[in-house]
């Protein structure tokens, strides 16, 4: 290939353009990005760097003298993508100009979803990129009631982080349990009574009608009617694929840009990896975007072999989806796919001591495990879970 662009320069992005020139690729490589800075890590957004614990530069994903021999289009947003049917795609940028290239990998991740009308108030934030932290952090430093809405990990996080910091917080879930998605209603409560533990208030199975204040957020209107006062609100509500600038590409899209095992989508030269791509995950049957650091990580060198290849490789099997959240000093990790187990059960430790191993199952068979403080040991049950996928693919 004579020309290949990464459209997005995160973490997903960074490891595709590495993993080109790891696998041999030797041609020009254009990483495009619609933010105006290097590659950063964002996880420690709603953790260190929220708490004022560690500053922009140590963010950074590049390695100290890392030179990937890449032409950077940085705060160049894509805007479109014109497939060629002799294989030369030309992605479209937002002031005019248009990249041509030979292979595409698509990295433009997820956008933070908001709540109606919560753009006009100031204090109300969401957290997704490193604009959003700096902001949110100056407004947590003011101290004061904060608001999450939302339970999810990113919720949970902030939570976290604001009341080391001192701040009054309120966690909101619509859901009857947080983390009922990935992890299940069962084990969702029982981490989530980590609020609890540290005085942090968590509301569940309630909606927010609206945000109140004239200028800035005084306070969240519950669908019940009860009012919360909060001087900072997070909405923490979910993400959506960036993948608007790819209607009319001719790209499979539904809940992301659809690809097979290996990344691979349906225009040959293409691949997706990433937040914004919904992979086809053999061990359920099934779509399934991965929204964890993890998965950015290390799908990109299963997407790049296929792409250098012309689609005639047969990567390995994707690993099992795996996450980890730090939450109020406890470190919680979860790999494979609560949704598919007909039942779960602790078998190392206690609940009540917030350290324990539990394992799903379906017909026996284990699909997911879940570790709080069992790092050990939830690292060889991840590694069992990985075996037995690669089995059932094959």
């Amino acid at each position: 290939m004579r020309t290949v662009a990464v459209v997005g320069a995160s973490l997903a992005g960074l490891s595709a353009a590495r993993s080109l020139r790891e696998q041999g690729y030797d041609g020009r490589l254009v990483l495009i990005g619609d933010e105006p800075h290097r590659p950063y890590d964002r996880p420690p957004l709603s953790k260190e760097f929220l708490a004022g614990e560690v500053d922009e530069h140590a963010l950074a994903l590049e390695a100290e003298g890392e030179d990937l021999a890449a032409v950077w289009e940085l705060g160049a947003r894509a805007v479109g993508l014109d497939t060629g049917s002799r294989g030369e795609h030309h992605v479209r940028l937002g002031d005019g100009r248009s990249v041509r290239a030979h292979g595409i990998v698509i990295a433009t991740g997820a956008a933070a979803r908001t709540l109606p009308g919560s753009g006009r108030l100031d204090g109300v934030h969401v957290l997704r990129t490193l604009e959003d932290a700096r902001a949110l952090r100056e407004d947590l430093a003011r101290g004061g009631r904060l608001v999450v809405v939302g339970g999810g990990l990113v919720g949970a996080e902030v939570a976290s982080t604001a009341h080391r910091m001192g701040l009054d917080v309120t966690v909101l879930e619509a859901a009857p349990a947080p983390l009922a998605g990935p992890l299940g209603a069962e084990m969702g409560s029982l981490v989530s009574l980590l609020h609890g533990d540290h005085g942090v208030r968590l509301w569940c199975g309630v909606g927010v009608r609206s945000l109140v204040g004239t200028r800035r957020v005084e306070a969240v209107l519950l669908a019940d009617g009860r009012r919360i006062d909060a001087d900072t609100v997070l909405v923490g509500v979910g993400a959506r694929p960036c993948t608007d600038w790819l209607a009319g590409s001719g790209l499979d899209l539904d809940d992301g840009v659809r690809c097979d095992a290996a990344g691979r989508t349906n225009v040959p030269g293409i691949v997706a990896v990433g937040d914004c791509a919904a992979w086809y995950e053999p061990a359920v049957g099934a779509y399934r975007r991965v929204e964890h650091w993890t998965g950015a990580r290390e799908r990109p060198a299963t997407a790049v072999a296929a792409l250098l290849s012309g689609g005639r490789a047969t990567p390995e099997p994707p690993r099992p989806p795996y996450f980890w959240s730090d939450q109020y000093g406890i470190r919680i990790q979860f790999a494979g796919y609560a949704a598919e187990a007909d039942s779960v059960a602790i078998e190392e430790g206690a609940a009540d001591d917030r350290s324990f191993l539990a394992v799903y199952r379906s017909a026996g068979r284990p699909v997911a495990v879940l570790g709080l403080n069992q790092t050990r040991l939830f690292t060889r049950w991840r590694r069992r879970l990985t075996t037995g996928a690669a089995r059932t693919a094959g």
